[in-house]
């Protein structure tokens, strides 16, 4: 045997199912095109609120505050795609794996289910570590 038909030989089949890529895309897409919009609107309110007491009264002074204003909304809409689309596909992907998990061994007929349950499962384990830090944090 040669180099080169030994590697082919110790090469290994690895599959991923299609939906394990596919479904978490979508979330990704979705959280991404959510996230624009709340982050540019959310973006718009909090630069009204700081900027409420100080309006410009030159005709320069407007083109300066809606110049920056615009600047700041596309941020807050970049921030926010990058927010939660990542937040909707770890969560899509997270249940995806459980879902595959639970197939793997032998458990189709409880797999969506499951993956449910699992992903709930690590929520309330995520808010239940991480929400005492942040009370404790208030209260100091």
């Amino acid at each position: 045997m040669n180099d080169a038909q030994q590697v082919k030989s110790a090469s290994y089949a690895f599959t991923i199912p299609q939906r394990m890529y596919t479904v978490p895309l979508g979330a990704v897409l979705l959280g991404t095109v959510v996230g624009v919009n709340r982050g540019a609107r959310l973006a718009s309110l909090r630069f009204l609120a700081e900027n409420a007491h100080r309006t410009p009264t030159t005709q320069k002074g407007w083109y300066y505050y809606h110049k920056t204003k615009n600047y700041r909304v596309i941020l807050g809409a970049l921030r926010g795609a990058a927010r939660d689309g990542a937040y909707l596909g770890a969560t899509t992907l997270a249940w995806v794996g459980i879902e595959q998990g639970f197939n793997r061994l032998g458990w189709e007929r409880v797999a969506m289910s499951g993956a449910g349950v699992g992903t709930a499962g690590l929520f309330c384990g995520l808010c239940e570590g991480f929400l005492p830090l942040k009370q404790d944090a208030e209260e100091a």
